[in-house]
């Protein structure tokens, strides 16, 4: 691998990165929340991808098949989460509230969980014109990730597809968005591709080469490893705005993004797991450290 570069451009063995943006997603394949702090547990961020509609056997439902999920917008309180769609009154969730237990499918894995009742199912059933659940993860779970890449630490999800992070940089945005107005498209937001942390410092793709980034929090250190290189679905191509799916940016990152190491995958962004920082918060704006990986 050729040597890392920070974003002046200087080789480095250690860069000075940066928090730019955090964001959660309570409800999986709904729309996105920015916070200023996110608390760390030991399923990725607090109420990240802790509800998930399901079909009626079910297996969860994505905006792979349903693109207008990207328009159900949560709104967190501290008691609840209200959901808003358009042309639906606001659902209310209650967050210590749950019915009856079931079991459930993220891809082939059965997953405890507990169904959130039949107003929650109708209000996305209605909206998503199918007939759907809403349930929530059982905390008492544990869903680890594949340990062919978190080697010898258990890192647990909730109903994330399959790591409890994913890291992104502003510059990988930056670089996609020169090449789509290139070539006369619109440029992309963030939003496309669900990071939970969004990180300034880095070159291009810089995310790729990181082995750790490490961040010193008012609770103590936190230390994040990315471990697996994103590869993506169609969802990048819904356009979160209007939900309406497109095909620009996934062509755009065929031409740079496959990955010879993933059967040529298309990549963009990193998944990662914590090594240490349970029960602590990463802020917008900390200044942290990377590491880079040699491999």
């Amino acid at each position: 691998m050729p040597p890392l570069r920070g974003a002046g451009g200087n080789d480095v063995s250690d860069l000075t990165i940066r928090v730019q943006s955090l964001h959660l997603y309570p409800v999986k394949s709904c729309a996105g929340v920015e916070v200023g702090e996110a608390l760390l547990i030991e399923t990725g961020f607090d109420l990240d991808r802790t509800w998930m509609v399901i079909d009626p056997d079910g297996q969860f439902v994505s905006q792979r098949e349903q693109p207008r999920m990207a328009l159900i917008q949560p709104t967190l309180k501290t008691s609840e989460m209200i959901l808003r769609a358009p042309g639906m009154l606001a659902l209310h969730i209650a967050l210590d509230t749950v019915e009856a237990a079931t079991t459930v499918r993220v891809w082939e894995q059965p997953v405890r969980a507990y169904d959130m009742g039949p107003l929650a199912a109708r209000w996305f059933s209605d909206f998503l014109g199918r007939e759907v659940r809403l349930v929530r993860f059982d905390p008492e779970q544990r869903r680890l990730s594949e340990r062919r890449w978190t080697g010898a630490l258990e890192a647990e999800n909730a109903f994330q597809d399959g790591f409890p992070l994913l890291v992104a940089s502003t510059a990988s945005l930056a670089e996609l968005n020169r090449r789509l107005v290139a070539a006369g498209a619109a440029p992309a937001t963030m939003a496309r591709f669900r990071p939970n942390l969004v990180l300034d410092g880095l070159e291009a793709h810089g995310e790729d080469g990181l082995d750790e980034i490490a961040f010193t929090a008012d609770e103590g250190p936190i230390r994040l490893r990315l471990v697996k290189p994103c590869a993506r679905c169609p969802i990048p191509d819904v356009d979160p705005a209007t939900g309406e799916p497109g095909h620009a940016v996934g062509d755009t990152l065929a031409r740079y993004r496959a990955d010879p190491r993933h059967g040529g995958k298309i990549t963009f962004g990193m998944n990662a797991v914590i090594v240490a920082g349970l029960e602590r918060k990463l802020r917008v704006g900390m200044q942290g450290t990377a590491t880079i990986r040699f491999d």
